[in-house]
């Protein structure tokens, strides 16, 4: 079973292995409690277990067929039996918790948290779930300072380190993001300088909407000894074209178009972007300019850069410049017959335009028998969100760079 299989095994049948645990905890507790001689005698100790265990099984059916209110109550008539066994009191605030009655929750584990013949490491999940508590409710404040309670106590705290960058990221707190970041990328396994980088390019994107160039490039340059991510790239070229260093904005261009010819569109449409602190005058001209310089370079394989041609289609439609569109796409198009229904549906169109409608009817039955519609122009590569927007951070799975690109038809 791969991990992805397995990822959604647990997911589906999330219930009941929580219920599963829960008992054998329980039963764990309660062999420990007879080992050390609990004093109570036999016969009473096994009539509470054998409460227990009907309980728990009760709890356990109910909680597989995702019956969460009966769950609830089970639980509570084992907290009413026995109350010195802390898991039914984690097991009930989980409940609650998923169950949407987060007060109830943040009571349960406010109440672990006050009682004083506990140990440090049970209150210092009782607080960690305290904290989840309020980030599930959207009290974020609380959360944030929760949170921080428990890296007061233990700092190697992976998930409670991954949840503050998470707010941090949500919130656009980019300075506090990129302290928890590096704090995560010495705590965990997992490489963090992609995320990172794009972290540093949202702290220069402000810079940028501020015309504080100089810190802008300056963050731009972490960004890119962290990884050379796309995003630090467009946002190097909007700010070459800012500095008018024209001759730097086509050599990056270049290269981002090279290294990945599917962002020829994005790199455009993210680059009219622009701040309205930004002289839209001098910046448009500029712009032109590379649009034009775009256009012009021949020193790449059209036949293996749909994304190109699609792209400099657009453009060269943009300038009303159709003829020279039509004469473009029509060259790919002969070489290319079999090219994707984008560029299908764009060759359609330039046939109307230049009043070759017979030829546009025939392309057009021909492509409705396999056309493919798509809804969104891009989604996310990790969890399919969908979305026009251009999103560099997916606002659904919150991973980076997951952005992935349909051509919408």
């Amino acid at each position: 079973m791969d991990f992805l299989t397995a990822t959604t095994f647990i997911k589906e049948h999330l219930l009941a292995i929580i219920a599963i645990v829960i008992t054998i905890v329980l039963l764990y507790h309660y062999i420990i409690e007879k080992e050390h001689g609990v004093k109570l005698s036999k016969k009473y100790r096994d009539s509470i277990f054998e409460a227990q265990s009907k309980i728990f099984l009760n709890a356990t059916q109910y909680l597989i067929s995702g019956d969460k209110d009966l769950a609830i109550k089970e639980f509570l008539n084992a907290v009413d039996l026995n109350r010195e066994t802390l898991d039914t009191y984690f097991a009930l605030g989980g409940l609650f918790r998923s169950n949407g009655e987060i007060d109830k929750a943040i009571s349960i584990h406010r109440s672990l948290i006050a009682r004083e013949n506990i140990s440090e490491a049970s209150r210092l999940k009782a607080l960690k779930e305290l904290a989840v508590d309020f980030d599930k409710g959207g009290f974020i404040d609380k959360a944030i300072e929760t949170y921080k309670d428990v890296l007061k106590i233990n700092r190697d705290q992976y998930e409670v380190i991954q949840s503050l960058c998470r707010i941090y990221e949500d919130i656009g707190e980019w300075d506090l993001a990129y302290n928890y970041r590096i704090m995560l990328s010495k705590v965990g396994h997992e490489n963090q300088s992609e995320t990172i980088s794009h972290i540093l390019v949202e702290k220069a994107k402000l810079h940028f909407e501020n015309k504080d160039f100089k810190s802008c490039s300056e963050d731009l340059d972490d960004a890119f000894r962290f990884a050379p991510s796309v995003s630090a790239k467009i946002l190097k070229l909007k700010l070459f074209i800012v500095q008018n260093q024209m001759e730097d904005a086509k050599s990056l261009l270049i290269e981002l178009i090279k290294e990945h010819p599917m962002y020829a569109s994005f790199i455009f449409i993210s680059l009219d972007e622009k701040s309205a602190k930004v002289d839209d005058d001098e910046f448009n001209g500029r712009l032109e300019v590379l649009r034009k310089y775009f256009l012009n370079y021949d020193d790449w394989s059209k036949e293996n850069s749909p994304s190109i041609i699609l792209s400099q289609v657009r453009l060269l439609k943009a300038e009303s410049r159709t003829k020279d569109a039509y004469d473009l796409l029509s060259r790919w198009m002969e070489n290319n017959p079999t090219g994707g229904d984008v560029l299908k549906v764009e060759y359609i169109k330039l046939l109307i335009d230049v009043q070759k409608e017979q030829e546009a009817l025939v392309q057009t039955k021909t492509l409705l028998s396999s056309l493919n519609n798509t809804l969104t122009r891009h989604f996310c590569s990790q969890c399919g969100y969908d979305s026009d927007a251009i999103f560099w951070r997916c606002p659904q799975c919150h991973n980076w760079e997951t952005i992935q690109f349909r051509w919408k038809v």
